[in-house]
């Protein structure tokens, strides 16, 4: 069993002890994604693995947050922000955005990428280099935009 898992599962039953139903609830929801990934691929899930889908849930509640801000809703975006921070506790600390541009003008350097041609090749450097230090959406736009000026 992963590490990252069996600390998502003692942090269940931990809320269980202590009562905290909302908690629970999105420990539970983690464990049952984590669970039908398991099911679906029939394979024991790596940290990698549970990480991507850690950062997939954020994700996720991210976008139905904004939709939720923009309709008025928020009694279902504070549930969201909720569910957003319980998710991130098992994720590693984000890179700033000057780390985070330094790392995107490494990759570029690194690949030899020469204009917005070679944006996959740069993503796909950064997405492993990094692993789940990175909110992808803003590495995306940096590397279009140093991209761009660099064409």
């Amino acid at each position: 069993m992963s590490t990252l898992k069996e600390t998502i599962n003692d942090a269940t039953k931990a809320a269980m002890k202590a009562r905290d139903k909302a908690r629970v609830a999105v420990l539970r929801m983690v464990n049952a994604d984590i669970k039908r990934v398991e099911v679906d691929e029939r394979r024991e899930l790596s940290d990698q693995d549970v990480l991507g889908i850690l950062n997939k849930m954020v994700k996720q509640r991210k976008d139905a947050l904004n939709q939720f801000r923009e309709a008025g809703r928020d009694d279902l975006a504070a549930q969201e922000s909720f569910e957003i921070d319980t998710i991130q506790q098992f994720l590693p600390e984000q890179l700033d955005d000057d780390a985070l541009a330094a790392l995107v003008r490494q990759c570029i350097a690194d690949v030899g990428a020469a204009g917005m041609q070679d944006m996959g090749k740069v993503m796909g450097v950064l997405k492993q280099s990094a692993g789940g230090q990175i909110d992808m959406g803003k590495a995306s736009s940096l590397v279009k935009a140093q991209l761009a000026s660099a064409s």
